[in-house]
This record gives structure tokens, sequence and C-alpha cells, in this order.
């Protein structure tokens, strides 16, 4: 048997083929099924929790007994900050339900929206004094959908509710559970501050691609305009750095990758082109 650091050099080693190896850290945002409870998960996000809120990164059983390394991440909660060089991103917990999806807790509970109103408050003051990096909000339910699941305007009033206290606009927001591609440009009056957000629905990792509506640029509600959409499968690449936030999205549902959609957010007027 091997055990600890001697196993994981074992797994790193170049001429150890027989483990396929993934050293890039996955950084999660719980969805719906990881708070239902069914054996072998009794107890909601328990499954969630050991992966990907684990107090040290080693690899779990479920990797181990299939080859794999990679292990476990290190985030501090369900709900996190995440801030970096150029962007501050901030994973949401939206729940259990399949729909619509909301920030209260399972006793329905506000700390997750005091929470993320005090981050906000503190992303703002860390504006003010400098700070030009780019704000991303994450969640697993989207606010505005237009095919598969329907859009959570519960949440999105919850999260609305957060920035015009804090008087700060995010440059996007990203959110799954739609099993599709749809990307929205938002203009927003939160307090003092007005601005455009970009909206993206990216639940077409490879399962199941849904029906969604084609976007024709029409108005979907909230000041939403539904820009662009795709029954199908791929992938977003985000680049950001002092000036801009760039957004794309490649198809791959024909078994190659082709470019299908780009947004540029400008850092600083909150311009989402095209």
């Amino acid at each position: 048997m091997i055990y600890g650091h001697d196993k994981e050099q074992l797994y790193r080693d170049e001429f150890y083929r027989p483990y396929m190896k993934y050293p890039g850290k996955i950084l999660a945002i719980g969805g719906n099924h990881d708070g239902e409870s069914d054996p072998p998960h009794p107890k909601p996000l328990s499954a969630f929790l050991a992966n990907f809120c684990a107090t040290s990164a080693v690899v779990p059983p479920a990797a181990d007994n299939v080859r794999i390394f990679r292990q476990t991440m290190t985030q501090p909660g369900v709900y996190w900050l995440l801030q970096a060089p150029f962007v501050n991103m901030i994973g949401l917990y939206s729940n259990i339900a399949e729909g619509p999806g909301d920030l209260l807790g399972t006793n329905r509970d506000d700390k997750q929206i005091q929470w993320l109103k005090k981050t906000l408050a503190d992303l703002k003051k860390a504006k003010d004094g400098g700070d030009k990096a780019a704000l991303v909000i994450a969640t697993h339910h989207p606010p505005f959908s237009e095919g598969g699941h329907g859009g959570s305007p519960v949440m999105l009033t919850q999260i609305d509710d957060a920035c015009t206290g804090a008087g700060i606009i995010p440059h996007a927001m990203l959110a799954g559970h739609s099993h599709n591609y749809q990307r929205y440009t938002r203009t927003v009056r939160f307090g003092a501050v007005t601005g455009e957000i970009a909206y993206v629905v990216a639940g077409c990792g490879g399962h199941a691609a849904s029906q969604v509506a084609t976007a024709t640029g029409g108005d979907v509600g909230n000041g939403a305009i539904f820009k662009k959409s795709l029954r199908g499968y791929g992938y977003l690449l985000l680049t950001v750095d002092s000036n801009q936030l760039v957004i794309e999205m490649f198809d791959t549902t024909s078994g190659t990758k082709r470019p299908f959609d780009k947004a540029t957010v400008n850092l600083a007027t909150h311009k989402v082109t095209p």
C-alpha cells in the first residue's frame, strides 16, 4: 500500500501511465441536485462539501477508485468570493428546487443574502479606493431563461436589491441549469449607478441539450435584451484584463470546436458589445 505524499508523487510521475492526471482546480457552484437528499448521501450538500469544501487538497476515493489524479478543492463554503488580480468572482448557492431558485437558506434564513450584501459593500469600498477589477456573479439557476428551465425572478430581485444597497453593478452574471446557451444584455440602475450587465446561461457542457427560443434581440423584461442562443453543446472562455472582460462561447455540437458568440464588457463604462 502507498499512502500520503508518496502516493501523490506516484500519480505525478510522468512514467506512471495508468493514472489519468487532472491537476487543475475545479471551483464549483452548488446546483439543485447537490442539495438533494438521496443515498448514499442522505445529508444535503454532503458530497459537494466533501469534494469542493474539503479541509485539505487530497485525492478523494471517487477519483482514486477510477485511477484519476484529481484533488479536492478547499472552498470556504457553498457561497464564496474569489479575488484575483483582474476579477472578483462571487459564487452563490441558489438552492435545491428545479425552479426557480433563490438565495434563502433551508430554513428560509437570509444568511447568504446578508453575506452577499456585506461582500458587495466591501467590493464597492475597494472600487471607490481604486480597484478596477471586473465583478462576476455566478449562480446555478439562471436569472433569465427562454428555454429548458425558466428564469428566476425571485433570485434576480434578491441580487438586484443587494447590488442597489451597495451601489455596485456586476459586469457579468453566469448561470447554468438550462441545458443550452443563452446570452442577454440588461441595462440597470442600482442606486446612483447605471450600466449594462452581460447575463450568460451556459448549461451546455454535454448533457441533454434542451430547446431554447431563437434570440431575436427582443426585450424579455426587466430591461434584458435576448442577444444569442444555441441548442447544442459548448463551453465558455472568459478573458479579463484591466480594461475589459471578454466572454467567448465555443460550439462543440458537431464534435469540433468553432467560435459561436463573443461579448466584450468595458470595465469602466459598463458597456456590453455587441
